[in-house]
């Protein structure tokens, strides 16, 4: 049996999780994700620990446990004048942070600088931090995949989905793309996505974002597909956060919220039979 089947839909269905990464970042993403969450198509959302606006996305987690929401787990900052870290003591996990106290930029320094070990320890610390708040997460996701880059790192993240009975997010090609290792993963045993849709910076630029989703809406194939998103306000808070950052920046999260608000995208989900389903429907069978 196949996903599909096993949750009781058709062989054949188009199943598919529209999901919201990185709410907990700020205040407008926080509101965003509410509002689509409530109003909108969006069906799915994963909390960053280590942020600030943290308490106030957890709050509105346990008050509404009918959505799904996951745990971001986060090793890296891309941000230029907006920075966070470690829920750990630094002292504790050393090789995880820049020269001021913060994660790293990008994943290079990510995958040059930290162990494993450290790895293990603040991803299994954010998890216990949000289960001691009270939530109760449907699944495991990662902040700019961050635990794609090696082999060990997935395996990490993996051991902590079956330690906390949580599926984890993964497709193998986006894993492979941003991959800086040249060992072979391991998929066995795990519930991959068949299919990753997110937009792309040559869309944005042309300003075709919207007319993408439409296409891969148009487009979308049997088995199960997650639709990446990161909704948020094109207000001064986010264009304060995402200075000198175009891509997923605050211009590109406030299309995120337009268009999965939107009744056009409403119409399309019903026009092309997709199937909305929920981490939680995948974390029963499991």
């Amino acid at each position: 049996m196949n996903l599909s089947q096993k949750l009781g839909y058709p062989e054949n269905s188009k199943l598919l999780i529209i999901h919201a990464d990185d709410a907990g970042l700020s205040h407008s993403e926080n509101r965003a994700t509410i509002q689509a969450l409530q109003n909108g198509m969006i069906n799915s959302y994963s909390i960053m620990v280590p942020c600030p606006w943290f308490y106030e996305m957890a709050n509105f987690a346990k008050d509404n446990p009918q959505f799904d929401n996951g745990i971001h787990l986060t090793l890296t900052c891309e941000w230029e004048n907006y920075k966070f870290g470690p829920i750990l003591p630094v002292n504790e996990v050393p090789t995880l942070i820049d020269q001021n106290g913060y994660f790293y930029k990008t994943r290079l320094d990510l995958i040059n600088n930290a162990k494993p070990e450290e790895v293990k320890k603040e991803l299994r610390a954010q998890i216990e931090r949000a289960l001691q708040f009270g939530l109760k997460p449907t699944h495991l996701d990662s902040h700019m995949c961050s635990i794609g880059v090696s082999p060990e790192f997935l395996e990490i993240y993996k051991e902590l989905g079956k330690e906390y009975n949580l599926p984890v997010f993964i497709n193998k090609q986006f894993v492979e793309s941003i991959s800086l290792s040249n060992k072979k993963y391991n998929y066995e045993n795990t519930i991959l996505a068949d299919n990753l849709l997110i937009g792309n910076f040559a869309d944005f630029e042309k300003g075709k974002l919207k007319e993408s989703y439409e296409k891969y809406l148009d487009n979308i194939k049997p088995g199960f597909n997650v639709f990446l998103l990161h909704p948020a306000f094109d207000d001064n808070e986010m264009q304060g956060i995402t200075k000198n950052h175009p891509n997923f920046g605050s211009e590109w999260r406030q299309i995120d919220f337009d268009y999965f608000t939107s009744e056009e995208c409403k119409h399309k989900l019903k026009e092309n039979n997709i199937q909305l389903i929920t981490w939680k429907e995948i974390q029963a069978i499991k």
